[in-house]
């Protein structure tokens, strides 16, 4: 495997591991009340529908960023999902426990669906139009966020700059989506610097951001 295919699946699994914590609790929460022969099995079966789903997503997301402009605007919208990761961490408490496995199931599977957008829209970006770098990089990432996902939580808990390298992560991702758009191609071509500085630019400003925001609200909450 040579370095322009590494890349994109190491940073396809740094996304999907940052943003799939929530995720994670999702598959515990759904199958707390089953029995723990069928918690197993509920775990086995959500977690390979969801990756089946997550890369059938995919896919059409990375038709769909073929359209004109949509580039541009999938990568607006993945700067954004990168600055809400940083100042608004959903909870997920409210996700129902499955009382057999079937119900387990389709709650594992249309939640990760639901909360899956910023990882369908965020990979689509990474994997430079290669739905084998998607599949890869998912099927080796997801396994680590069901297995690892206590782990996962409790070090983004404790150290914070984990959530920070993350939001950096999916900054670069949106800047070198929006510089892969056609129109914004043709329209920079005249520009080479602007198109090597904008994925560090897009960093900087995201993460700046992010700490000011939480900063203020720090010191609204003292």
């Amino acid at each position: 495997m040579n370095l322009d295919m590494l890349e994109p699946i190491l940073i396809i699994i740094s996304i999907d591991i940052i943003l799939g914590g929530d995720n994670a609790v999702v598959i515990a929460l759904a199958s707390r009340n089953l029995p723990p022969d069928q918690r197993n099995k509920a775990i086995f079966l959500g977690t390979g529908l969801a990756i089946a789903a997550r890369i059938l997503l995919t896919t059409v997301a990375l038709y769909l960023l073929q359209i004109p402009f949509l580039q541009l605007i999938g990568g607006l919208l993945l700067f954004y999902i990168a600055l809400k990761l940083l100042t608004d961490r959903e909870d997920t408490q409210n996700i129902s426990a499955g009382d057999s496995l079937l119900a387990a199931v389709k709650t594992i599977v249309f939640a990760d669906i639901v909360m899956g957008f910023d990882n369908v829209l965020a990979i689509a970006g990474a994997s430079h139009n290669n739905i084998a770098l998607v599949t890869m990089g998912l099927l080796v990432s997801v396994p680590i966020i069901v297995w690892g996902s206590r782990f996962i939580l409790m070090l983004m808990d404790r150290f914070p700059l984990l959530i920070y390298f993350g939001a950096g992560i999916l900054a670069y991702t949106a800047a070198e989506m929006v510089l892969e758009d056609s129109y914004v191609l043709h329209a920079l071509y005249e520009y080479p610097l602007i198109k090597e500085w904008l994925p560090v630019l897009g960093v900087v400003a995201t993460i700046s951001t992010g700490y000011f925001v939480n900063k203020k609200k720090e010191d609204a909450a003292a």
